[in-house]
């Protein structure tokens, strides 16, 4: 039970300050008889896949409990892992002593892929989407089985005996669920097919073992939600000061729906992404779900309304 040292000094008959000194002086006695004991070993390595997690839920809280310093964490992290653990266009799997090695693992890619995914909604920046688009090409270049579908857990460059293809959630998600997920998000985002297709294969192979163990496929089971009903993507388009008011009051409606600000002087983007108009340097909102879009939205009334309606659009 945890006294003031207000209720010690009086319970032993002595001044608050002869308390708080014979309890400085014990804490010093103790630090030092520890001192002379082996510390424990501390495992310090950073590990891409769970700085990736860590990203996403950092980069999300931020958004929500409008805390700039979370997303700076988020972004810092992220940084790090395209400075220190992306070489020579290969990423790497962990990072300890100022040293990067071993290849990236299916999860590794799936979910910083994912992570920047929800990075862009809560701080956009164009480095962040080619790196997106980096990471979802490499994804199908090392990791898809172009022969049976899906994704390895390895990369082609491992000579392996088995290479598994990993689909039931453990204590992380599957990396097929994730990338599945993920690669539908990037997809639609940037009008990239190749993305989607791969996700639906992916999907396929997986068909048999969810109707029979879906509950240990819960990933999966999400991606299969995302192919069937694609979620609601808003794109912001018009003078970045006002784009955080948008950004800020689409927060509510933001569980089940990609948003993402894209200001006016932004160039070079993909054909997804290419700046909508805005009259009268007003902000223009681009409502989709998966190829079907609304009408641009130039009224935050209007955008909110649209927003707050579940199940699919009702195109005009």
């Amino acid at each position: 039970m945890v006294q003031s040292i207000e209720a010690v000094a009086a319970n032993n008959q002595i001044h608050s300050e002869a308390a708080q000194q014979l309890i400085d002086s014990a804490r010093k006695k103790l630090l030092n008889e520890r001192e002379q004991r082996i510390r424990p070993g501390r495992d310090e390595k950073i590990l891409t896949s769970w700085n990736a997690l860590m990203i996403k839920d950092m980069a999300r809280a931020g958004q929500i409990f409008e805390r700039g310093e979370w997303i700076d964490s988020a972004v810092q992290a992220m940084d790090f892992i395209h400075d220190r653990l992306w070489q020579d266009s290969c990423l790497l799997a962990t990072f300890k002593d100022g040293k990067a090695h071993l290849n990236a693992y299916l999860d590794d890619h799936a979910f910083l892929l994912d992570s920047l995914l929800t990075l862009l909604q809560a701080r956009f920046r164009q480095a962040d989407l080619d790196f997106a688009i980096t990471l979802a090409d490499t994804l199908l270049t090392r990791f898809e089985d172009e022969t049976s579908d899906g994704f390895f857990f390895t990369s082609h460059d491992e000579i392996l005996i088995h290479r598994p293809k990993t689909g039931h959630d453990g204590a992380i998600p599957a990396g097929n669920g994730i990338a599945s997920i993920a690669l539908q998000h990037l997809g639609y985002l940037v009008g990239e097919p190749r993305y989607l297709e791969s996700a639906k294969r992916t999907l396929d192979i997986f068909s048999d073992v969810l109707s029979h163990q879906a509950s240990s496929h819960c990933s999966i089971l999400v991606a299969l939600e995302e192919f069937l009903e694609p979620t609601r993507t808003v794109l912001l388009s018009g003078d970045e000061a006002e784009l955080q008011t948008w950004l800020k009051a689409l927060v509510p409606c933001s569980l089940n729906m990609i948003s993402i600000a894209l200001p006016h002087e932004l160039s070079g983007l993909p054909d997804g992404l290419k700046k909508r108009s805005a009259p009268d340097g007003k902000i223009s909102a681009q409502v989709c779900e998966g190829r079907r879009c609304l009408p641009e939205i130039h009224s935050l009334n209007e955008l909110l309304q649209v927003c707050r309606v579940h199940g699919r659009m009702a195109l005009p």
